[in-house]
């Protein structure tokens, strides 16, 4: 995502939203004990205007400009993860005008509109930060039903970075589908299948958007099983 892109996104939420907002970009959820997680999604909104996935992190827009907030990496995660970029190099590589500890984000909060988080812990992070409720978009009054209408104007017209990426998971979704069409002619089973057209977005350092569909038994709309023999004339 070109820094151009962002800053022009930025400017747009300005123009439509002239007040403070802050996006949080979401956490992980854990499994089975805190540092088994599920695969992190960022939030979409964070992506939009600051265009890469963070954890744990927030930005403060007002009038086009964007302060970062978020907490350098600590021992424990460079020892587990690696070495990970500190918040001033993303502030620089995000084009923010400013970075703070997340800690410092309440003295910055008063009077912002934000859209809630898709984690219970950034749901609560936001009510305390923000010192009041938080309601899911489908219900939500005052500043935040200003944001999201801003924000839902803005993104219902895709500008030309949005449209290289969608037709960047096009083609990959087309291939996919060729090694698939390819892989019925060995299969057994509908798992080799998936497998085949998974390989081919993984490869391309991409993700599944949902559970993918491989299926014999079409009638079953949201089939999420894989198990199922391929036989000779089945319709997958």
């Amino acid at each position: 995502m070109s820094m151009t892109s962002l800053k022009q996104r930025r400017q747009q939420l300005a123009h439509h939203y002239p007040h403070p907002v802050i996006l949080w970009s979401g956490r992980t959820s854990s499994r089975n004990f805190p540092a088994n997680t599920y695969p992190f999604r960022c939030n979409s909104h964070w992506l939009y205007f600051a265009g890469v996935p963070l954890q744990n992190a927030a930005i403060r827009m007002a009038a086009g400009s964007l302060h970062l907030f978020m907490d350098n990496p600590s021992a424990s995660s460079t020892l587990w993860h690696g070495p990970e970029p500190s918040r001033d190099e993303i502030a620089e590589t995000i084009g923010a005008d400013a970075a703070f500890p997340l800690a410092a984000l309440k003295d910055h909060a008063e009077g912002a509109a934000t859209i809630q988080g898709q984690d219970a812990a950034t749901q609560a992070m936001q009510s305390l930060i923000l010192n009041r409720s938080v309601n899911a978009p489908a219900r939500s009054q005052g500043i935040d039903q200003e944001l999201a209408i801003a924000i839902a104007t803005i993104r219902l017209t895709h500008d030309d970075a949005a449209l290289a990426e969608m037709r960047e998971a096009a083609a990959v979704t087309i291939e996919a589908h060729k090694a698939g069409m390819r892989a019925t002619q060995t299969a057994t089973h509908e798992s080799t299948v998936r497998a085949a057209m998974e390989q081919v977005i993984m490869a391309h350092n991409m993700t599944c958007a949902y559970n993918s569909i491989v299926t014999v038994h079409g009638d079953v709309l949201h089939n999420n099983h894989y198990h199922h023999p391929i036989a000779e004339g089945d319709l997958l």
